[in-house]
């Protein structure tokens, strides 16, 4: 038997929203990485700054989908949401997962 989990269709649902609403910070989250990887050794720390800014902001419109969200909830409703949402993007978006 597959056990569904209570939230599934509505964090699913936000988190394509998230990915569609947020292509371009993605695809800068993307390129701030590649930057890093390829940077010499005088340019790195500059770079993964770079990088890590934009990881900041992705997560940081994850949290606020998530806070949104879950403010009309009771409290323990959104606690189990607020575990099935972050479980989501520590599968889908791992680097924006740390902040959660």
């Amino acid at each position: 038997m597959i056990f569904r989990r209570r939230f599934s269709d509505v964090v699913h649902r936000q988190l394509e929203l998230f990915e569609r609403d947020n292509a371009d910070l993605l695809r800068r989250c993307d390129e701030a990485l590649r930057a890093y990887d390829r940077a010499e050794r005088d340019e790195a720390e500059e770079a993964y700054g770079d990088y890590h800014d934009l990881v900041d902001e992705a997560t940081g419109e994850l949290v606020e989908l998530r806070d949104n969200y879950s403010s009309v909830l009771d409290e323990d409703t959104a606690e189990a949401y607020e575990h099935e949402f972050n479980r989501a993007v520590i599968k889908r978006f791992r680097r924006f997962s740390l902040e959660l």
